[in-house]
């Protein structure tokens, strides 16, 4: 075996978790890191690569070595989790793409790994890489249930739904041990306040206990997203997330304790799954769902390094078939963050899946406007600081 001669160009080289590689600083800002070759490709893992945050002030790239395909294979990337010591929970926002102005998103990062996550670039701003850092190193918020009943005992205060998991999936797996959304769900159903989530996991389903209850009063609603019914596809684009037929579970099980259910076939990706989106309505609405939408893929920062170095290696036949048809949908880019076509694109093709769409909601009845959500019986159980117990 003839071993290439590298250069390290730094002092200071770091170890890429679990990668079977070193990871070298460079004074290129436009530096890109790699993908990760086999068989150092983490497994159960979405991204193909640590690549360099935006704010970083130096960039990393990816040197050979000498491993071979004969020397072990290193361990398992393991997920670590971080307190985020937040004072506030809720987050508000103004967008005119959005559908609802208040959120709260229990965690930051999320292990389902989704290659296309329009949240990746978010870890960026506390210092962490869009890829596998966003998906190995979670910020958990403890503190979330006492601050969110903090903020609903203001008197001042006053009742708008809240949207959990808008950013990062509340149900991630580490939710199953740690139970924040859980609890959050407790205090919303304390204050008889009017809630809503958005998931990919039928650990949704644990929660029925306090979710029935609150939609009998009008109080919650979901949504569940379902991007494939592949199963093998759905491995590879969201590796730790639940598997499709899990999610329309989810679905049937949510609609028979009376929440009402949106299906969000999110994101259609040309040329890879949208010729599916037709398949999975037609199996939401069996399922029981009210009503649907849909995003067409969105590639902003980070991601569209990320989703290319996945397209690469997990689709190598078609990847430049698959970005020929993205960049047709924002106008011969990558992305176009402009309003009204962030999750829409344009172009036939993206006018195209939006006609596909529009008749097949039609058909379903899943064109039906969701129910609002009740904001008049919110109160401030006895007991509480503001509400005193006459015992």
């Amino acid at each position: 075996m003839v071993k290439r001669t590298l250069i390290d160009r730094t002092p200071e080289p770091r170890r890429v978790p679990d990668a079977g590689l070193t990871e070298v600083a460079s004074g290129n800002p436009t530096a890109c890191l790699g993908a990760l070759p086999p068989p150092h490709q983490p497994r159960g893992r979405g991204a193909r690569s640590n690549i360099t945050g935006r704010y970083e002030t130096r960039s990393h790239e990816i040197f050979d070595v000498g491993w071979t395909d004969g020397d072990p294979v290193p361990p398992q990337l393991r997920t670590v989790t971080i307190k985020d010591s937040s004072r506030t929970i809720v987050t508000t926002n103004n967008s005119p793409d959005i559908s609802f102005s208040h959120s709260i998103n229990p965690y930051r990062g999320c292990e389902h790994g989704c290659v296309y996550c329009y949240a990746r670039p978010s870890h960026a701003y506390w210092g962490y890489s869009p890829g596998l850092d966003f998906e190995s190193v979670i910020f958990i918020k403890p503190e979330a249930p006492a601050l969110l009943e903090k903020l609903f005992l203001k008197p001042r205060y006053r009742p708008e739904p809240i949207v959990i998991g808008a950013n990062t999936d509340p149900y991630q797996p580490r939710e199953r041990e740690l139970q924040t959304t859980r609890e959050l769900l407790k205090v919303f159903a304390r204050f008889n306040h009017p809630v809503s989530f958005i998931t990919k996991s039928a650990l949704c389903l644990r929660d029925l206990d306090i979710l029935a209850p609150m939609a009998a009063k009008g109080l919650v609603r979901a949504a569940v997203s379902i991007t494939t019914l592949d199963r093998k596809l759905a491995r590879d684009m969201e590796p730790r997330a639940a598997t499709p037929a899990k999610r329309l579970d989810a679905v049937r099980g949510l609609t028979e304790a009376g929440i009402p259910v949106t299906v969000m076939a999110a994101p259609m990706i040309p040329a890879l799954n949208d010729r599916e989106l037709e398949a999975i309505l037609d199996a939401s609405a069996e399922a029981g769902a009210t009503s649907a939408g849909y995003v067409l893929l969105r590639l902003p920062l980070e991601i569209k390094d990320l989703f290319k170095e996945w397209l690469v290696t997990t689709r190598p036949d078609s990847a430049s078939h698959v970005m020929s048809l993205i960049r047709q949908t924002r106008g011969g880019q990558e992305y176009d963050a402009s309003w009204g076509k962030r999750g829409r694109g344009d172009g036939p093709y993206a006018k195209l899946i939006a006609a596909r769409f529009r008749k097949a909601v039609s058909r379903l009845g899943l064109n039906r406007p969701a129910p609002g959500l009740r904001v008049d019986l919110f109160e401030r159980p006895l007991g509480t600081a503001t509400q005193a117990s006459l015992f």
